[in-house]
């Protein structure tokens, strides 16, 4: 009888994820504890999106791993064809795993610029001189820095005419609190060779320098480039 009675029990250890603990999903998981927090399953489990009736898209994962001694390395030689071989990994799946072990590599592969450290108004000058260089008209640009005084980014700020070009505050900070920067370097030219700094200029430097201070992102620089040289508002002592 007891034998009758649980061969009727139909029995499953297996669960969806949908049924497991938000924080367990690997989405919710990657949202929630960041992608470190995440095992190489999960994340191959996030690729191929679900599993089979029988099996969840993590176990899947493992047991793909599984197959060759949870090396990503020898996972990464596998073919479209390969990974075809695994119940529940379509075309679609397959496609997506080659890709991202794919994007790891040529990311591994790929050179790491060296961000540009600035010393000096000379340094900001090499960097920008490109840009600005037979110029017919003005333009503003920014070096946003870290606190080690390397180059977090390099942007235009406007682009205007002959006599002048706009520099709006907000913008400037806006993008300086995205970037997370420590410090802010302006810089304009001026395409009538001269260097001598406006009155505009010098409130602008004014007004840009009190609202560093205030977002405690200290203005270190405003530099006025031309074709024969450039002035520097902190080598002149202004700032």
């Amino acid at each position: 009888m007891i034998i009758s009675y649980f061969s009727k029990v139909k029995t499953s250890s297996y669960l969806g994820i949908k049924s497991w603990a938000e924080e367990d999903r690997p989405r919710e998981k990657l949202l929630l504890k960041g992608k470190a927090a995440l095992s190489e399953a999960e994340l191959i489990a996030i690729l191929i999106g679900s599993g089979t009736p029988s099996v969840s898209a993590v176990e899947l994962s493992k047991q793909i791993l599984n197959s060759f001694n949870n090396s990503l390395h020898e996972l990464a030689r596998l073919s479209v064809k390969d990974l075809m071989k695994f119940k529940g990994i379509g075309e679609a799946k397959a496609i997506s795993i080659v890709s991202a072990l794919e994007l790891g590599r040529r990311r591994k592969e790929s050179e790491i610029t060296k961000k540009p450290k600035i010393t000096s108004a000379a340094d900001v000058i090499d960097l920008v001189k490109g840009e600005l260089l037979d110029l017919p008209h003005e333009e503003f640009w920014m070096l946003l820095l870290n606190r080690s005084n390397l180059v977090i980014k390099k942007q235009l700020i406007s682009s205007g005419g002959v006599s002048g070009t706009i520099a709006d505050p907000k913008i400037i900070f806006k993008s300086a609190l995205e970037e997370l920067a420590s410090y802010i370097i302006l810089i304009h030219n001026h395409p009538s060779g001269n260097l001598n700094p406006s009155q505009q200029d010098i409130q602008l430097t004014k007004k840009m320098s009190e609202a560093g201070k205030l977002l405690e992102i200290p203005v270190l620089d405003h530099i006025i480039f031309t074709n024969e040289g450039y002035y520097s508002f902190a080598d002149e002592g202004i700032l």
